[in-house]
């Protein structure tokens, strides 16, 4: 079993920047890929980045050149970089991590952005 907490939410304004942190606990040492989803009021659950266990990362278009994913294997803990915030950006934030059996997900950090 993976247990996750994220941190680093809050109330920041169009333009700004927010870092998101996720420490994983547990099983960690079958974490393949590790990434961050996000929901708003009334929409789907959405995937925003992922990395893989070599590095490699993937983002959705529409926060492609603002948000870097990053991890560090040693710490257990996955970080979200956002920047160039934009109103749409605000949701839930869920960290998630794969491993062989299964699919984590963290309780969410909220991210609200306003002009």
């Amino acid at each position: 079993q993976v247990q996750l907490v994220e941190s680093g939410g809050g109330l920041e304004q169009a333009g700004g920047s927010l870092r998101l942190s996720c420490l994983a606990s547990g099983t960690t040492s079958n974490i393949d890929t590790w990434g961050w989803y996000r929901q708003a009021p009334g929409l789907r659950r959405e995937l925003v980045a992922d990395i893989t266990s070599d590095g490699r990362p993937t983002y959705a278009d529409s926060v492609k050149g603002r948000f870097t994913i990053s991890r560090d294997n040693a710490k257990n803990t996955v970080y979200l970089q956002l920047t160039a915030l934009r109103p749409e950006d605000t949701a839930v934030y869920y960290c998630h991590a794969d491993d062989p059996y299964q699919m984590y997900f963290g309780r969410g950090t909220q991210v609200t952005v306003f002009f």
